[in-house]
């Protein structure tokens, strides 16, 4: 079993570049699907959940070539060719094995009128729903069904409609947002989500040929076209490696600069990180971060974007574990985000959760043992805690963590952190 070997008491000084944002990534591969010719998409990162994507679309019949840009330093560039494209299920093993796989609902039922898809897998975070998804097809005129662990949506024709989300949904409003695209008439998504991969995916629909008005915004209108070309398109920069770094360097007492970052899209993790005293400087593409000692106590809650992300929270409530006083932490978006505290504790912390709000008591110091990361963030927040905690931790679960962090060795290693990875 794979495993990361930190050890702890080692300031991050220097420069790390973030990666291509992931969860763009995973919904604009599978959008190449609708072009009818190839599209090349720029900064990925170099990431296991882009490299299961482009195996989903091979086994699709799509033709994916995928090379290294400047060694992997810049990310992966893929060409992805969907004329050979076939009218079958995606493979199940894949599909299940992470959460943006729904897309492919939206995408192969307005390409062929028909999508049967495995019902998708991912982080054990909590309560995941497709709910809000299956209304927003049923609006547009599809009938869909979920049988014998399979998501099959048909429609002879797709029109236009209007859709009011109950709950803000990324997955939701991504998916509607794809099926839409080639129906007749305009359909208008009320309670949007906001995150910026939802404008990246739309700046992609519409450099091809779209005509996707307000993504940004909680109303987004998309009008139906009746075909898109391939184009070149590059994957805005993820915010939550990024706000991983940040977090990492404010902990370990570092002066880290990270680079190739969108600093408006982390305004809620660089304020959350002043307010517990480290300094953060924005700078055009960059942000520095320069750890000042313990960090203070702050009241965090996770909100839709543009509040706090719920995928930063699990690393802030790490620094927060040996803060100068107690922080309350309130999870609203996944329920089981706080799987993560049971193994904090075993490195010392004091963390009492009681639904979803955790009290973190903070102490003097963190001590290192051996830990599992049972999801992404999880993991994260666990290298995090291997950073500033004392002596040597063992994090098993690498794979969650390499699902959505490019090169996390090389890059923590570049930075001043003592790691390795064994098998």
């Amino acid at each position: 079993m794979s495993k990361l070997v930190v050890t702890g008491g080692h300031r991050l000084r220097g420069r790390v570049r973030a990666g291509g944002r992931k969860n763009s990534a995973v919904a604009i591969l599978p959008a190449t699907l609708l072009a009818d010719g190839p599209s090349i998409i720029e900064n990925l990162p170099d990431i296991r959940d882009v490299a299961v994507y482009c195996d989903i679309l091979r086994a699709l019949g799509a033709r994916v070539t995928v090379e290294r840009r400047n060694n992997g330093s810049e990310g992966l560039r893929a060409t992805v060719d969907p004329s050979g494209l076939k009218r079958e299920s995606p493979p199940e093993p894949l599909v299940n094995s992470m959460r943006a796989s729904s897309y492919l609902i939206g995408v192969l039922l307005a390409r062929h009128g028909r999508a049967d898809v495995p019902f998708p897998g991912g982080c054990d975070i909590g309560s995941r729903p497709i709910d809000q998804h299956v209304k927003g097809l049923t609006a547009l005129g599809a009938g869909v069904k979920i049988e014998h662990g399979v998501v099959t949506a048909e429609a002879s024709r797709l029109t236009g409609a209007p859709v009011y989300l109950d709950v803000v949904s990324v997955g939701a409003t991504i998916n509607i947002m794809l099926a839409a695209i080639f129906a007749e008439g305009t359909t208008v998504i009320e309670n949007a989500a906001k995150e910026p991969h939802v404008v990246d995916l739309a700046n992609y629909l519409n450099a091809a040929g779209g005509n996707v008005k307000g993504a940004g915004t909680d109303i987004i209108k998309v009008t139906g076209v009746r075909r898109l070309n391939g184009v070149t398109h590059s994957v805005i920069p993820d915010e939550i490696e990024a706000a991983t770094y940040m977090i990492a360097a404010a902990a370990t007492g570092g002066d880290l600069i990270v680079e190739n970052v969108i600093p408006k899209h982390l305004e809620s993790v660089s304020a959350k990180l002043a307010e517990t005293g480290a300094t953060v400087d924005e700078n055009g593409d960059y942000i520095r971060v320069l750890g000042n000692g313990r960090p203070r106590p702050v009241t965090l809650k996770t909100l839709p974007y543009p509040g706090f992300p719920t995928d930063a929270q699990q690393q802030m409530t790490t620094l927060l574990t040996v803060a100068t006083g107690t922080s309350l932490v309130t999870e609203t978006i996944f329920e089981g985000r706080f799987k993560h505290v049971n193994e904090l504790k075993r490195m010392g912390a004091q963390i009492l959760v009681e639904g979803r709000t955790a009290m973190v008591e903070g102490v003097d110091h963190l001590t290192g043992a051996a830990v599992n990361a049972t999801d992404l963030r999880a993991g994260a927040a666990l290298v995090v805690a291997g950073l500033l905690a004392e002596g040597e931790s063992e994090i098993s679960g690498v794979h969650h963590i390499e699902r959505g962090y490019e090169r996390p060795v090389e890059k923590l290693v570049s930075i001043g952190a003592v790691l390795r990875r064994t098998e």
